[in-house]
């Protein structure tokens, strides 16, 4: 899955967990258990995002490495 489709992904998720919680919500009142779980579902959707947008993507290098681990170029000595 490309980067930019779990981007577009996550979005649909946390849209569709918002129209949920305010669903929820109004049947189960704004003060209700249910309520309250509902938009913490949400809210992790949205860290999660986040916490997507603030990676990296990996360097040519990091990518052949995960590839190739026992490579002469990805050898990490400790000293």
């Amino acid at each position: 899955m490309s980067e930019t489709k779990a981007k577009v992904d996550i979005q649909e998720q946390i849209q569709e967990e918002v129209e949920q919680a305010r669903a929820v919500c109004d049947i189960s009142g704004s003060n209700s258990a249910e309520c309250a779980a509902a938009w913490d579902a949400v809210e992790e959707l949205q860290a999660e995002a986040s916490h997507q947008r603030q990676s990296k993507p990996k360097n040519s290098l990091e990518q052949y490495c995960d590839d190739n681990p026992d490579a002469a170029e990805c050898r990490v000595y400790d000293e």
